[in-house]
């Protein structure tokens, strides 16, 4: 699938470690259908092309053989070049190679995603892509001052330049990435997303095995 808006990509980022989980995680199954497939049957409501940030080509082979491809506009590599450590496998690579991909391809904005979210709300998706175009960055926030950068739109020239800095003096918390010049909507997860997804789901992550049963029953309840 692909379209020429370049206002703002999708960018799922599959190339995770998953240790705690101990395989890959958007191919994992939840009720005979794998989390990556939850999130691309949401994300192909919208007008936007969809990229997978993945960190080897066997990844990439092993996506193809077991998801629809079809939805997808394709598959974003872990760009090595900037760091010396070729093993290192932190969302920040995942950041870089696709801010660096998209940015050649001239989009303006990235909706990041990470690939154990099987709950992603599409009027949470909405809300925060369409509400708030006058910023920059627009990340999700908790009471207790928490942001969810792995659920984020960023521009993508003035983190990508952020990225760069903090890989090459090794501040690999994302955290670090949000540029002061530019402007920034933090949204209240309890505040305001509450209203467009009731139990807050869209911040479930499966980091565990044990997650996975918790998936299934809430799964069930739809």
């Amino acid at each position: 699938m692909t379209n020429n808006n370049k206002t703002l990509a999708f960018v799922i980022l599959i190339g995770g470690k998953s240790n705690r989980f101990g395989s890959d995680k958007g191919l994992y199954e939840i009720n005979k259908k794998s989390i990556i497939s939850y999130q691309l049957d949401i994300l192909e409501e919208f007008n936007h092309n969809i990229f997978l940030g993945a960190h080897s080509f066997k990844q990439v082979q092993n996506y193809i053989d077991k998801i629809s491809y079809g939805k997808l506009t394709g598959f974003i590599l872990d760009d090595y070049q900037i760091t010396p450590d070729k093993k290192l496998r932190t969302p920040m690579i995942g950041l870089y190679s696709s801010l660096k991909e998209l940015n050649k391809l001239g989009y303006k904005r990235q909706f990041t995603i990470s690939c154990d979210m099987p709950f992603i709300k599409p009027k949470v998706i909405r809300y925060m892509s369409f509400n708030f175009k006058e910023y920059d960055y627009v990340i999700p926030q908790w009471n207790n001052g928490y942001i969810e950068p792995l659920f984020a739109i960023y521009p993508i020239k003035a983190t990508l330049k952020m990225v760069v800095n903090c890989l090459e003096s090794k501040k690999l918390k994302l955290t670090n990435l949000l540029d002061k010049k530019s402007t920034k909507r933090f949204i209240s997860i309890e505040n305001e997303i509450i209203k467009y997804d009731n139990d807050l789901n869209t911040f479930i992550n499966i980091n565990k095995k044990q997650d996975v049963q918790i998936a299934k029953k809430k799964i069930k309840k739809k």
